[in-house]
């Protein structure tokens, strides 16, 4: 028996499934447009850097029933975004590790979806596996990337100027009650 070649760019999603094919790759980060697009302007995405990813297709037989279409899914990349802290650039890792179920319909998928933990899809016969690894990348980003610990102490501005260390006003207030018990 032959095993079939699959493409990532239009992958039958069934067909997939019922032989466990398997699929991996690396490309480059510049394709991924919106992921790129994410990057700090001070440490853009370049040639060198690149998403590496595998995909797993499997058909589970469901007593009683039609088999399930599984597709299991991993991907990984590092992209520089920008601290919210410090506002420099913070290298952050993004792993994905997901399964999708694929059923009939967009209705059906959304229905499910809704009832269930699993992540739903509706089946395709031309599934565009770079798009779906994409938003996997996207959905994984933080929300509010920053450093650990920033690299340059945090300096506050108000009116350009940096503000200096005032003195606590509670501090004050404690100094005035201990000297209205004495």
């Amino acid at each position: 028996m032959t095993t079939r070649e699959f493409d990532p760019f239009r992958l039958d999603v069934v067909a997939f499934a019922k032989e466990a094919g398997e699929l991996a790759g690396r490309w480059p980060l510049a394709g991924f447009d919106r992921v790129a697009d994410s990057a700090v302007a001070g440490a853009p995405v370049t040639d060198a850097d690149e998403v590496s990813w595998s995909a797993r297709g499997e058909q589970r037989q469901m007593r009683g029933g039609d088999a399930q279409i599984w597709m299991h899914l991993e991907a990984a990349t590092h992209v520089s975004l920008e601290c919210q802290r410090c506002l420099k650039p913070v290298d952050v890792a993004l792993p994905v590790a997901r399964d999708f179920l694929f059923v009939h319909g967009e209705d059906a998928a959304a229905q499910l979806d809704a009832d269930t933990e699993d992540d739903v899809l509706a089946i395709t016969r031309a599934l565009d596996l770079r798009e779906l690894i994409e938003d996997e990348l996207l959905l994984a980003m933080p929300i509010v990337p920053r450093h650990e610990v920033c690299p340059q102490p945090l300096v506050t501005l108000v009116d350009d100027e940096p503000v200096e260390d005032k003195p606590n006003p509670f501090a004050a207030l404690a100094a005035l009650k201990r000297t209205d018990l004495n």
